[in-house]
C-alpha cells in the first residue's frame, strides 16, 4: 500500500512550522486579550451598577445622607472617587495573568481590603461614640429627615454598630465573562497562529 500526497505540502509544512514557532506568542496575546475582556466586564459592571447583570445593592439612606453632608451628590455604590474601579488592573507574568484589585494603598486605605469587604460583606464593626461623633450623628439624622433631638440627647449604649453588606462586583462579572471563554481563547490562538 502506498501513500499519495495531495495538495501543496510545502505550503502546509511552512504554515505548521510558523504555527509551532509562534505558539507561546499567540497564547500570550490570547491570554492578554481575554484578561482585558474580563477587566472591561468588571469596570463596566461597576459603572453600570450591574456586574454580570446582577444589580449592586443600593446604598443605605444614612450613607447617602453622609455623602450629601460631605458635598457629594452621587448615589452609586462602590463609586465615590472611583479609586476602586480605576484600580482594576491586568498584570501579566509569562503565561500567567492576574485580573483584579492589586495590593495598593490609596488615601491611606488598602484597596484590596476595601474590595474584599464589599465583595463578601464585613462586620459587625462596633465604634464607640464620641461627643464629636454624636453631633455628626445628630446632623446626619436631621439630613435623613429625622429629629435632631434624639441623637443629641445621647440615649442608647454609646456605640454605633456598622455592617457592610455584601455587594459582589468581581464574582458576577467573572461568571458572565467565563461563559464561552474557552472557545474565545482557542479561536484567538487559532486566528493568530494561522494568519494568512
Amino acid at each position: 500500500m502506498g501513500v499519495v500526497k495531495v495538495g501543496d505540502w510545502s505550503k502546509a509544512a511552512a504554515l505548521l512550522g510558523r504555527a509551532a514557532r509562534g505558539m507561546n506568542s499567540s497564547i500570550d496575546r490570547a491570554l492578554r486579550a481575554e484578561a482585558q475582556g474580563l477587566r472591561t466586564e468588571i469596570v463596566t459592571g461597576l459603572t453600570d451598577q450591574a456586574p454580570g447583570g446582577s444589580p449592586i445593592r443600593e446604598l443605605a439612606p444614612s450613607t447617602l445622607a453622609a455623602r450629601r453632608l460631605a458635598g457629594f451628590r452621587g448615589t452609586k455604590a462602590l463609586i465615590r472617587r472611583a479609586d476602586l474601579r480605576n484600580a482594576i488592573t491586568v498584570v501579566s507574568r509569562g503565561l500567567a495573568v492576574f485580573v483584579g484589585v492589586p495590593r495598593k494603598t490609596v488615601r491611606g486605605k488598602d484597596l484590596v481590603d476595601i474590595a474584599k469587604e464589599n465583595e463578601f460583606g464585613f462586620g459587625p464593626i462596633v465604634i464607640r461614640v464620641t461627643t464629636r461623633m454624636r453631633r455628626f450623628l445628630a446632623v446626619l439624622l436631621r439630613e435623613m429627615g429625622g429629629e435632631r433631638r434624639e441623637a443629641a440627647e445621647g440615649g442608647g449604649s454609646g456605640v454605633v454598630i456598622i455592617h457592610i453588606p455584601e455587594r459582589p462586583f468581581l464574582r458576577p462579572a467573572f461568571e458572565r465573562w467565563r461563559v464561552g471563554a474557552r472557545e474565545r481563547f482557542l479561536r484567538r490562538i487559532g486566528s493568530d497562529l494561522f494568519k494568512v
